[in-house]
């Protein structure tokens, strides 16, 4: 694990391990995926570990304000001097700008956070949809059958993934083609 990656586990660490456990076990389940795609990513490989250490950081007390955690974390990633791509990785994991449309964020997310469409964000989102809340494995079909069924039919997160699910797929079946095409 490279320094920047290392500063992010720590960071992640302290602000998620004591107050969100399950989240804690989540996003350590997501990062060691996460440096298990590294060799999808090339020069980027570091970067995808540190954004998978960090992308739920927004949940955390001292991160959290409009509701969106992926916003919440991006801003507070990048008040606190983490790189400008990782705090846009975060920003947008996981089909976060269909959330963020659902809570009348969009604009917002839009304009503070570039929005990649590359290798390493497609290897997030693949790392983050294929591990559940308690860090197991799922496949992406699960992953959204056990979030529908924790929020609820009527909830945000259950209304965005509704239009979004097409997207992640998209992305989750690019990265397994890269996987294919190279043995992690």
């Amino acid at each position: 694990m490279g320094t920047y990656s290392e500063r992010a586990a720590a960071t992640s660490q302290r602000h998620l391990r004591s107050c969100l456990p399950r989240r804690w076990r989540h996003v350590q389940a997501v990062a060691v995926k996460a440096e298990r795609l590294a060799c999808l990513v090339g020069d980027d490989a570091d970067l995808l570990t540190a954004a998978a250490w960090l992308h739920d950081i927004g949940y955390a007390p001292d991160a959290a304000d409009t509701g969106l955690h992926s916003l919440d974390g991006a801003r507070w990633l990048q008040r606190r001097g983490f790189e400008a791509r990782v705090a846009a990785l975060v920003a947008h994991h996981s089909c976060a700008a269909y959330e963020a449309d659902e809570r009348g964020l969009g604009q917002a997310l839009a304009k503070e956070f570039p929005r990649e469409e590359t290798a390493t964000s497609d290897a997030l989102w693949y790392a983050d949809m294929t591990t559940g809340p308690d860090g197991q494995d799922l496949s992406v079909d699960e992953r959204l059958e056990e979030i529908r069924e924790r929020y609820g039919p009527d909830d945000v997160v259950t209304r965005f993934w509704h239009r979004a699910e097409p997207t992640l797929q998209d992305a989750i079946r690019r990265t397994q083609i890269r996987m294919s095409a190279q043995p992690t």
